[in-house]
């Protein structure tokens, strides 16, 4: 079920705290209704792509220990698993909001489309992520009466997105060199000075993005407090390039996540500086 990869999922939050909704007792019960059917839904995703990839992750050094692949869970049950989660999921999105569930039921498409297909294809496998954590914001602004959200946002989302992504490429490739197998064919179609180039110019475009967003989205207060949080986002952009390319990690970015303190400490004085901007 991959629970440390549910992080992905907090993005539905965006909306909520950018929106200045966060104390919003209604609004923050459904959020969370949502980041738990989010939670549900990609671990019925997870599932089944453990399932189409059972034979590559067998070769895997890593891989191979997962449960279908190692075979401590059979490959029906597995797939009674999946249908239950996806179940349980569908439903519960239905009965919170009816936008939600067609959203969730976009996420699923799109995800047998790259589970099957669009994971093996360079450039397209990465935009097919960038899209599907638009979608979890998006799918945030349909819970709640959203007054104004920015497409500023929009755009660090999706940047932000192919980042981690293509950081996660890098890693994978340069954890391979030397190596004679190469369970991942989508990576011979990536070299690391071409990942590096494409980070570099994405790293620029996320800065610029969202510091174009702290003085002239929408709704931003007018004393340019939102100009103190930008120091935050340089240095987790920064940082994160640095575990990639000197520490030579990212190749699971919510391992990353979850052993760097600098970041977690990073992301929390965000969050303290955008309430500090945004609500007092």
């Amino acid at each position: 079920m991959r629970p440390r990869q549910y992080a992905k999922n907090a993005f539905i939050f965006a909306p909520l705290f950018f929106d200045r909704q966060l104390f919003n007792p209604r609004s923050l019960l459904l959020t969370i209704l949502g980041f738990i059917i989010l939670c549900i839904l990609s671990s019925g995703v997870y599932v089944l792509n453990d399932l189409v990839d059972v034979e590559s992750d067998r070769n895997h050094p890593q891989k191979k220990y997962r449960p279908i692949a190692s075979g401590k869970i059979s490959i029906r049950s597995a797939k009674i698993f999946c249908v239950i989660l996806f179940a349980a999921a569908f439903t519960g999105a239905f009965f919170l909001n009816k936008s939600f569930f067609l959203l969730c039921v976009l996420m699923v498409l799109i995800n047998i489309a790259y589970s099957f297909k669009l994971k093996h294809i360079p450039l397209i496998d990465i935009i097919t992520i960038g899209i599907l954590f638009l979608i979890r914001v998006y799918s945030g602004s349909v819970l709640i009466r959203v007054n104004i959200f920015s497409p500023w946002l929009y755009i660090v989302t999706f940047m932000l997105a192919l980042y981690l992504g293509f950081g996660k490429r890098r890693a994978e490739l340069a954890s391979l060199q030397g190596a004679e197998n190469n369970t991942r064919p989508v990576l011979d179609g990536y070299t690391v000075p071409f990942l590096d180039q494409l980070i570099s110019i994405i790293s620029a475009v996320i800065i610029m993005s969202y510091a174009l967003y702290t003085f002239s989205g929408p709704a931003i207060p007018s004393n340019n407090r939102m100009l103190l949080t930008i120091p935050f986002v340089v240095y987790g952009i920064f940082r994160y390039l640095y575990l990639i390319q000197v520490k030579h990690q990212g190749g699971a970015p919510e391992e990353v996540l979850f052993s760097d303190r600098w970041l977690q400490g990073t992301i929390v004085l965000y969050a303290i500086s955008v309430i500090f901007a945004l609500y007092l």
